[in-house]
């Protein structure tokens, strides 16, 4: 079997990430959520768990530093086009999220930069294969 990524999201609004989250294209695994959870399907092998502080500090011994108010890590989600990666930015904008840089365009690379409602960090990127 192959890995697979859970990535924990620490939440304010259950709800309101949940329709961010779906604004973006993923999907809900409803087998692995609940009132204070949920799995936010990326790929085969990676979900988002939504997590409310109250179910985050449950299941995490360190304290919860809000990702609105100091960064842990940022996530890049690559893409399949330049399109893709402005759709999935503007998708998130319309749903909530804040853009936090222009595009950079590097030629074999694009990229742009959200922030989720809570304040989670997401980079979308396009590079193009025969550079890579």
């Amino acid at each position: 079997m192959p890995r697979m990524i859970f990535i924990t999201l620490p939440v304010t609004d259950m709800p309101r990430a949940r329709a961010f989250y779906v604004a973006l294209g993923f999907s809900m695994n409803e087998k692995f959520s609940g009132p204070t959870s949920a799995c936010v399907v990326v790929s085969d092998a990676i979900c988002f768990m939504l997590s409310t502080h109250e179910q985050f500090r449950q299941i995490s011994p360190k304290p919860l530093i809000l990702p609105s108010e100091g960064a842990t890590c940022l996530f890049a989600i690559s893409c399949e086009s330049r399109a893709e990666v402005d759709a999935m930015t503007n998708a998130a904008i319309a749903a909530g999220g804040k853009s936090l840089h222009e595009p950079e365009d590097l030629g074999f690379m694009y990229s742009r930069a959200f922030e989720d409602p809570d304040g989670n960090g997401f980079g979308p990127i396009w590079m193009d294969p025969t550079a890579a």
